[in-house]
C-alpha cells in the first residue's frame, strides 16, 4: 500500500475576482473558498497590493528595527495585552496556542510556566487611528520621519485587500446578498491590527535545542490573516490530517498568504478550520566563520483582520443544517481575545 502524498498549500490568483467579468469573478471566488476549506492556508496572488507598496513597507520595517533599542522604547507596548499597541523586544510577548489557555499549569503558574522558552523576536503592533479601545503608541516624529503616516496609509490598503477577499470568499460560498452584506458589515476595518515583525539573527543551536523559540505553534483569533514575508523561509502550516507534521510556507514574491483564523471557523460553523502555524528554523542561514550556524535576519509583515471589539460573532445562518448545527454559541469578540491573550503580556517580576 502507497504512501499518502503530503498535501501542498494551495495558490490561488485573485486578479480576475477585482478586474475580470462576472463569469471569471466567480470562478476566482469559488477557486479561493475550496481551497481554503481543507488546510485554512492559501497563498494569494492578485491581491490587489502594490509590489512597490510592499517594498516600501518592508523597507521602513527594516529602518524601524535598526533603530537603537532606547529610541525604540519611546513608543512601548505595555506589559499588558491592552492596548496591544507599539514595541516589544524580544522576550516582552509570550506566543501559544489556543489549547494553552486554559491548562492546568498555565492557570496554577498565572501563565508563567508559558514562558520557560521565550520568544526571539521583536514586533510593533499598529492599528486604525479611530478606534479608543485600541488607542496607536506611536514613535516620536523626529526619531523616524513619516513612519507613521505611511503606516496608516498602508493599513487602509491592506483592509482594501482584506475585504476584497472576504467579498470572494463570501461570494465563493455563494451567500445571499444580504448575509455577505452583514459579513462585510461585521468588519468595519477600525479594529484590524497590522504588525511589523523581526525575527533576529540567532544561534541554531538554540532553537534546535529549545532554548529560544521563533514563534511557536498557534492559530491566530482574528477571522483571517494575511500575511506578506521576505525570502528567508520558516513559515510552517501543521497538516490538519497529520497532527505534529508542519509543511513550509515557501516565500513567493508579491504574493500573500492567508490563514483563516479562530473568528472565521466560527462564522463558518467549521466549513473553514483554523490554521495552526508557527514559525521555526528556516532553512537558509549564514555562517559566522567560527563554525556556528546562525539563522538570517527573518521580516514579515502580518495583518489580521477581525470584527469590531464588541461585535457579536455567530455562525451565519446558511452553514447551520438540521444534519450539522451550530458548533459554536454567540461571543463578544472582545471577550474571546481577552481569553486568548490573557497570558501573552505580563509586567517583569520585581525583586524584593
Amino acid at each position: 500500500m502507497g504512501s499518502q502524498e503530503e498535501p501542498t498549500i494551495p495558490v490561488v490568483d485573485l486578479s480576475s475576482f477585482s478586474t475580470g467579468e462576472a463569469e471569471h469573478q466567480q470562478q476566482a471566488a469559488d477557486e479561493l473558498a475550496n481551497a481554503s476549506r481543507d488546510l485554512g492556508f492559501v497563498v494569494i496572488t492578485g491581491h490587489g497590493v502594490s509590489s512597490e507598496l510592499l517594498q516600501e513597507a518592508f523597507d521602513w520595517s527594516r529602518k524601524l528595527f535598526e533603530l537603537s533599542h532606547e529610541e525604540k522604547m519611546k513608543a512601548p507596548h505595555p506589559a499588558s495585552s491592552i492596548p496591544h499597541r507599539g514595541y516589544s523586544p524580544p522576550g516582552l510577548e509570550k506566543v501559544y496556542s489556543r489549547k494553552l489557555c486554559d491548562g492546568e499549569d498555565v492557570e496554577t503558574s498565572q501563565g508563567k510556566s508559558l514562558r520557560k522558552i521565550k520568544d526571539f523576536k521583536e514586533s510593533y503592533e499598529i492599528g486604525s487611528d479611530e478606534n479608543p479601545s485600541q488607542p496607536n503608541i506611536w514613535l516620536p516624529e523626529t526619531i523616524l520621519p513619516g513612519y507613521r503616516k505611511f503606516m496608516l496609509h498602508f493599513y487602509w490598503e491592506l483592509n482594501k485587500s482584506a475585504q476584497m477577499i472576504l467579498h470572494a470568499i463570501g461570494q465563493g460560498l455563494h451567500l445571499k446578498d444580504s448575509e455577505l452584506a452583514n459579513l462585510l458589515r461585521l468588519h468595519p476595518g477600525q479594529n484590524n491590527q497590522l504588525r511589523l515583525l523581526h525575527y533576529p539573527p540567532v544561534s541554531a543551536e538554540l532553537l534546535e535545542n529549545q532554548i529560544v523559540a521563533r514563534m511557536p505553534a498557534h492559530t491566530d483569533w482574528s477571522s483571517f490573516t494575511l500575511l506578506f514575508q521576505d525570502d528567508c523561509g520558516g513559515l510552517e502550516l501543521e497538516d490538519p490530517g497529520s497532527p505534529g507534521l508542519f509543511l513550509p510556507a515557501k516565500p513567493i514574491p508579491n504574493s500573500l498568504v492567508l490563514n483563516i483564523g479562530d473568528m472565521f471557523q466560527r462564522i463558518s460553523n467549521d466549513t473553514f478550520k483554523t490554521a495552526t502555524h508557527r514559525v521555526a528554523l528556516p532553512p537558509l542561514q549564514q555562517n559566522r566563520g567560527d563554525d556556528t550556524n546562525v539563522t538570517r535576519a527573518r521580516y514579515s509583515i502580518p495583518y489580521f483582520f477581525a470584527p469590531n471589539d464588541d461585535a457579536v460573532v455567530a455562525c451565519l445562518p446558511s452553514m447551520i443544517r438540521q444534519d450539522r448545527p451550530a458548533a459554536y454559541e454567540p461571543i463578544v469578540f472582545k471577550d474571546y481575545g481577552a481569553w486568548r491573550s490573557k497570558y501573552a503580556y505580563q509586567p517583569p517580576e520585581v525583586e524584593v
